[in-house]
């Protein structure tokens, strides 16, 4: 149960940095942080693992290359975001 709450707050982090990176940090809130950044571990890790690299396993625990793994995944959900919030208007 520790692990799933490290986890989240782990998401809730890197979502909250992603947002500021990609500038939208003033119309996200906290539970779309979290959710941003626990989609973007799973866009990041599938992209890492397409790209050849061995990705980080849940079961692994936290490390620096799953912060950063999220990190970009989350960077590119928002942008995907974006991307069809543009295409939409």
């Amino acid at each position: 149960m520790v692990s799933f709450i490290l986890w989240i707050a782990v998401g809730a982090f890197v979502g909250w940095l992603a947002s500021i990176a990609m500038k939208t940090n003033g119309s996200m809130g906290t539970l779309l942080n979290i959710v941003i950044g626990i989609v973007g571990a799973a866009v990041g890790g599938a992209v890492f693992r397409a790209l050849g690299f061995s990705g980080a396993n849940i079961n692994d625990g936290i490390s620096l290359y799953s912060v950063v793994v999220s990190f970009i995944g989350a960077i590119i959900v928002i942008a995907l975001v974006q991307l069809i919030r543009r295409a939409v208007r």
